[in-house]
């Protein structure tokens, strides 16, 4: 449609015409995309109640070999749309330091250099075998643990939800009733 539109003589009936097709199909692409992200950043939300993510920065990585499949899958809107879902739903978003995270152990933390060919992380140190997207999440976990945890009370008590970043109190719509209408009757 691009091209054909390209090929129109500007200022046209046609030009315009085509130009209005492209238009819609963008939009009706758009709109896909927005679909699939919502419906993926529902489904996060209903496996757990804390969502961590790689705080990582798109418009670096959309100027890479991957920069047209960066941009065309829409990164940055998915974590836009995941942090509102986990807002609305009341989950608990945060996101963490993206560095090394697939060249860390999640269990003993020790850095084992690999390149991207190897897809299965194994760790000289504690003889830790999985897959590496695997690893790498556990170590995004691990992190995102590690980052609203209270220092000194491992194991004790990691956290007061009122005091967590992304946690804020909801305002609600409805304007609640004042004390002087009673709802039922005084039994006397």
């Amino acid at each position: 449609m691009q091209r054909r539109l390209s090929r129109k003589q500007k200022r046209s009936k046609n030009y315009d015409k085509q130009r209005i097709k492209v238009a819609r199909m963008h939009h009706t692409i758009d709109n896909t995309r927005k679909d699939f992200h919502f419906k993926q950043a529902h489904a996060l939300c209903d496996a757990g109640d804390m969502i961590f993510i790689e705080d990582l920065d798109y418009s670096k990585m959309a100027k890479g070999i991957l920069g047209k499949h960066m941009l065309d899958a829409g990164f940055g809107q998915f974590r836009t749309i995941t942090k509102y879902v986990c807002w609305k739903r009341g989950k608990f978003f945060s996101c963490v330091d993206p560095r090394g995270t697939s060249q860390e152990c999640p269990k003993c933390g020790a850095l084992t250099n690999k390149d991207l060919s190897i897809r299965i992380h194994h760790c000289s140190s504690c003889g830790y075998t999985t897959d590496r997207d695997v690893a790498s999440g556990q170590v995004i976990r691990n992190r995102g643990y590690a980052s609203i945890s209270t220092p000194g009370l491992s194991g004790k008590e990691t956290a007061c939800a009122a005091d967590l970043p992304g946690a804020e109190v909801t305002q609600s719509r409805q304007v609640a009733k004042s004390g002087k209408e009673k709802t039922r009757k005084s039994s006397k």
